[in-house]
């Protein structure tokens, strides 16, 4: 039997090394971790974008100054309009390590069915189809979750029109995220002595008339781009397109129907003619809804 005996070990072998750990690793696979903080402040909650399906986020490509950083924290900076169905906040997104970046949003929040007032005519669905049987008959039977389904419907509706108006180059707030009953949009804004405010309706202003008639051209095209796809807006009127400087920019789009598939799709086209015809009058132009009605059907069919 042959006996064995431990080598000696080399005379530096516990000396230091004073070598770097990352020495001769492929930077490639080398990774840097920040730190996020354990507990938001009041009113604050972490962003959900990255738990959102490729469908509940707005369409690409998207614009440079969304944030879609997954440790971006969502901060309520207070409420910006009410409404009868659903309140609008304003609500910025900041990653803690690129400040710079953060954005402020409006964030459309439909109600729940203790305070949502359900005043949508039910000529506004004609021509839809939910993709449950059991949800249609619950909305007929108007049951609790029947209203739940109905607040969930006109937020996805919404969501779809922003959506589908996005891609059609209209003057729509971009649509960021949308999850459960709220939608995060563009907050449409003007500067006004150097600060940053809310675009006003198009009710409260009474720009030149270069303007007013810039503003017209402007909704003669995007009711034309409409009626090319078979789309009303349904409610147009001053009072939901705002004036963001020498742009017209359309809001609140849930009640948006199908031209042909609607019954009343042609009724409605007329009816936001005359509401927003009535406002460019009242600021000395002449216009006519009849006129603007024909030429809009001319392009329809």
């Amino acid at each position: 039997m042959t006996n064995s005996y431990p080598r000696a070990l080399p005379e530096d072998f516990f000396r230091p090394d004073d070598r770097s750990p990352l020495e001769g690793i492929d930077e490639s696979f080398v990774f840097t971790y920040d730190a996020y903080a354990d507990e938001l402040g009041e009113g604050q909650r972490w962003s959900r974008w990255q738990d959102l399906e490729a469908l509940m986020k707005g369409p690409e490509p998207r614009p440079d100054w969304v944030v879609t950083s997954s440790g971006a924290i969502d901060t309520e900076l207070g409420i910006l309009k009410t409404g009868k169905e659903a309140d609008v906040y304003l609500l910025e997104r900041e990653d803690p390590h690129r400040p710079d970046e953060a954005v402020v949003m409006a964030a459309k929040r439909y109600r729940d069915t203790d305070h949502r007032t359900f005043h949508r005519a039910a000529s506004y669905t004609e021509g839809r189809s939910m993709k449950r049987s059991r949800d249609n008959r619950a909305l007929k039977r108007k049951s609790t979750w029947g209203k739940q389904v109905a607040a969930g419907e006109w937020a996805i509706s919404e969501w779809s029109a922003l959506c589908r108006c996005w891609q059609l180059g209209l003057p729509v707030p971009y649509p960021v995220q949308i999850d459960e009953t709220e939608i995060l949009m563009e907050w449409i804004t003007v500067t006004v002595d150097g600060d940053t405010e809310t675009a006003p309706r198009v009710a409260q202003v009474r720009p030149e008339r270069a303007v007013v008639e810039a503003y017209y051209d402007q909704l003669r095209d995007a009711l034309t781009t409409l009626v090319q796809a078979g789309l009303v807006h349904g409610d147009l009127s001053p009072y939901n397109t705002l004036a963001a400087g020498d742009r017209l920019v359309i809001i609140d789009l849930p009640q948006m129907v199908d031209l042909v598939g609607n019954p009343r799709g042609m009724d409605f086209l007329l009816r936001d003619c005359a509401n927003m015809c009535a406002w460019f009058r009242s600021r000395g132009l002449e216009v006519d809804e009849q006129e603007l009605f024909g030429e809009l059907m001319a392009h329809a069919f």
